[in-house]
């Protein structure tokens, strides 16, 4: 098929966006004026990507907040939204907001007690739902354990299976926005539309975040319309968007933060279009049928898309494998002389070498994953491995470490171009965020993109700050010269072992996490005499590597029981062991038998860990590790690993 061509976004900011005055419907509304007959959307139907411009988004936004606000929904009310990304997740959202109202993102693998849990929290009138998956999850939480005594009506996207339910407060998607254009016939009901969204003040709630939760029940983070429209535009830049070709692909839940700035926030400040992938599974195939300028992903996504290529590469006849692994080999210690020279090549020759390499060897690989045409990437959420990105500077592709937190509407630091030195987040963002760092190493933020405070929670809004800064959590190393930082750990996650030893757990996770053998890793330790580790096995690497070596399986946990396996992952922890000094060194390590989920409790619907239930859920294998109170050098060789020798 013929890839769309980009968006070129605005060269100049909308009105009121620079100085914090502008709001959500506000934008929207202006692109509607400035740009009508522009392509705002585009969705996969039937196998064709279809648009909707910039106009039409806005009547359909206007269309449904009338809709509405028949129902009753006014100023201060909650509408929560329960779906995969799609163009009407946009058009709720901003039809809420337009109101005075304020939308509640929930993940659609949410089993439904966390759904009404938040549901109920945040007190929702009007719950919008993808399809019927999700509108089941709906109806069980109104009907169980006290119910959503505030919920009026629900409604539904995909109507597909659903043409026998007769619950009074449903109601299709559609059936609700062609009400809404009926309303918008009158003269009278467009001058109220208008007179709200002028209304609109940039302080007030726009969206509410419900945090990940790994210490307790999730709290609702209140973020104005001028922390995330402030954030977008200081982001966006940093990494000089302006005049250049910018499309987005939405595939991440929206209900995150970072999805919520990147695709729908960033869009409206800049003017990108956004194209919505058909579902998580299908991302690569819709990338390289878009072929985006920019992408953002979570690590765990780059780390799919590197497994990818090099699986590619594998796959590929002998005389190719050989010339990707030269060039390869090439390329990398270029990219290295790149990101210290500033992002410019060290060299003439670096930069003629580097251009013949992408030509001739690296794009074919990167159309492959549809990333061929993209100048620009982020990442965030988590922290990455070096050389992932590393890998991908040396390929063409430059991918930018962003840092924030929800409670900072998204992203309160980012690398550049000129600043992008490996395992750093680079400097604050300008203009809107300010920092210092307590003699604990801890951050503190404030600024303009820090959040309102959490929902109906005073006592947790009064914990989260101190005289007016907001407390990350997050213990980080300042450069002084730069104003960068590096995230060293969370505070409340170093390990301190019976030894008085501080260990950054996350520093040897992430390191464990760069083999492609190991999709997650918990360390142990806190109170103890030597380190540990839990480790997943990563099943599509792992049992591709099985595979080859003529081993039989069925399941991951008879793959992660073979006994090659373990010796596998012995030699990985090996060579990590080998980075760090004895005292940090994993004496004993076990490979777990089940792979971490959300919905077992294991991990966050972000997927970080949940520390405190992996240390319940895995008691027996802890004690397998801890509890024998034998030395774990003298332990069999499928769970323990060559320590470190000490040096002097």
């Amino acid at each position: 098929m013929t890839r769309p061509d980009a968006a070129i976004a605005d060269r100049q900011l909308p009105p009121g966006v620079a100085d914090g005055n502008a709001t959500m419907p506000g934008l929207l509304r202006h692109r509607a004026r400035t740009m009508p007959g522009q392509m705002a959307l585009r969705e996969k139907k039937r196998g064709i990507w279809q648009g909707t411009t910039w106009l039409g988004y806005f009547e359909k936004v206007r269309a449904f907040a009338l809709f509405l606000q028949a129902q009753g929904f006014a100023e201060g009310d909650k509408l929560v939204i329960a779906s995969d990304g799609t163009p009407e997740w946009f058009v709720a959202d901003l039809a809420a907001q337009s109101l005075g109202g304020v939308t509640v993102g929930i993940y659609p693998t949410n089993p439904w007690p966390e759904l009404q849990y938040i549901t109920r929290h945040c007190k929702a009138r009007i719950a919008v739902c993808g399809d019927q998956e999700q509108t089941d999850k709906v109806l069980t939480a109104m009907q169980r354990e006290g119910g959503l005594p505030d919920m009026v009506r629900v409604l539904t996207v995909d109507w597909k299976g659903m043409r026998q339910y007769d619950d009074a407060c449903l109601m299709s998607f559609d059936d609700a926005v062609a009400q809404g254009f009926e309303f918008a016939r009158s003269a009278d009901n467009a001058q109220f539309f208008e007179a709200s969204v002028d209304g609109l003040k940039a302080g007030q709630d726009a969206l509410i975040v419900y945090t990940s939760g790994t210490t307790g029940m999730p709290k609702g983070a209140r973020i104005s319309h001028r922390g995330i429209v402030s954030d977008a535009a200081s982001l966006g830049g940093v990494q000089e968007l302006a005049g250049k070709p910018l499309s987005v692909v939405c595939y991440l839940p929206l209900c995150h933060v970072a999805e919520r700035l990147m695709s729908p926030v960033m869009q409206l400040v800049y003017g990108s279009v956004v194209y919505f992938a058909e579902s998580i599974d299908t991302v690569t195939q819709n990338l390289r049928e878009i072929g985006p300028s920019f992408f953002f992903g979570v690590p765990r996504i780059w780390e799919k898309l590197q497994y990818e290529i090099l699986i590619k590469s594998r796959d590929a006849r002998s005389s190719a494998q050989w010339t990707f692994k030269k060039a390869l080999a090439i390329a990398t210690p270029i990219a290295e002389r790149t990101i210290a020279n500033g992002g410019n090549p060290a060299s003439t020759k670096d930069a003629f070498i580097a251009w013949l390499l992408r030509v001739t060897v690296f794009n074919n690989l990167l159309a492959s994953i549809g990333l061929d045409r993209t100048w620009i990437a982020m990442t965030g959420g988590a922290s990455i491995s070096p050389s992932v990105i590393l890998f991908f500077r040396a390929l063409g592709v430059p991918i930018y470490q962003i840092y924030g937190m929800t409670e900072s509407s998204g992203a309160s630091h980012s690398q550049s171009k000129k600043m992008s030195r490996l395992g750093w987040c680079g400097p604050l963002l300008p203009g809107v965020v300010e920092q210092r760092v307590l003699p604990d190493g801890e951050l503190q933020l404030r600024g303009r993109i820090v959040f309102n405070g959490y929902l109906y929670d005073e006592a947790a809004t009064t914990a989260a700050f101190t005289d007016g800064w907001l407390s990350t959590g997050d213990v980080v190393e300042l450069d002084e010269a730069t104003g960068q930082v590096q995230i060293i750990d969370r505070k409340k996650a170093i390990l301190i072992t019976s030894g008085g030893k501080n260990i950054t757990p996350s520093l040897i996770e992430n390191t464990l996490k760069e083999s492609i053998y190991i999709s997650e890793a918990v360390l142990l330790g806190d109170g103890r005499n030597f380190i540990s580790a839990l480790i997943q096995i990563d099943l599509d690497t792992v049992g591709k590597w099985a595979q080859e070596r003529g081993m039989a399986y069925t399941t991951y946990e008879t793959l992660a029981k073979l006994d090659a396996v373990k010796q596998l992952i012995a030699q990985d922890v090996a060579r990590v062991n080998e980075r760090f000094s004895r005292v940090e060194n994993i004496r004993k390590f076990v490979i777990l038998k089940k792979q971490l989920d959300h919905d077992d409790g294991e991990l966050t619907a972000t997927m970080k860990v949940r520390r405190s239930v992996i240390e319940k859920k895995f008691a027996d294998e802890i004690n397998e590790i801890y509890g024998s109170g034998k030395d774990p050098a003298a332990l069999p060789a499928s769970g323990s690993a060559p320590q470190q020798k000490e040096t002097a």
